[in-house]
């Protein structure tokens, strides 16, 4: 069977990204217990994060996410580098498993860090309605029935 889910979501306005200026303007770690029990781990086969991105900003923006072990280690990270508006939705399909990169990324992973950072000024302001940058995430899993 095919177990899916949401992982985390973020969103950030306009203004928030002008106060922050040039230096982060987001910074959060999401727990992340999906393969905490062995009964999960030990049956995953292979899966997919899948990654939605909107930006109506009138930012140049980074988007670091970063898969972290118990001890803080990063296991693994994805890098978005998104244009100011307008910006057609990006969506970006990560496998993991044997098709993909290792499924002990994963297994291992007990938070999630996400950063965000403004590649462009602190003064413009888009022409859009509510311009904000929202990051989605949802995971899709294949598991062996034993």
């Amino acid at each position: 069977p095919t177990v899916a889910s949401s992982i985390f979501y973020f969103e950030s306005d306009e203004e928030t990204i002008n106060t922050a200026g040039a230096a982060g303007f987001y910074e959060e770690i999401f727990t992340f217990e999906a393969f905490s029990d062995p009964n999960i781990s030990d049956r995953v086969i292979e899966g997919t994060i899948t990654y939605q991105l909107e930006n109506t900003t009138s930012k140049d923006l980074g988007l670091l996410i970063e898969f972290l072990d118990a001890d803080g280690t990063v296991l693994d990270s994805e890098t978005f580098l998104v244009d100011e508006e307008p910006t057609a939705l990006l969506e970006r399909q990560v496998a993991y498993g044997a098709s993909g990169k290792p499924l002990d990324i994963l297994i291992n992973t007990t938070n999630i860090r996400v950063r965000g950072e403004n590649l462009g000024d602190a003064t413009s302001q888009s022409s859009q309605n509510e311009p904000k940058i929202i990051l989605r995430s949802s995971a899709a899993f294949r598991l062996r029935l034993r």
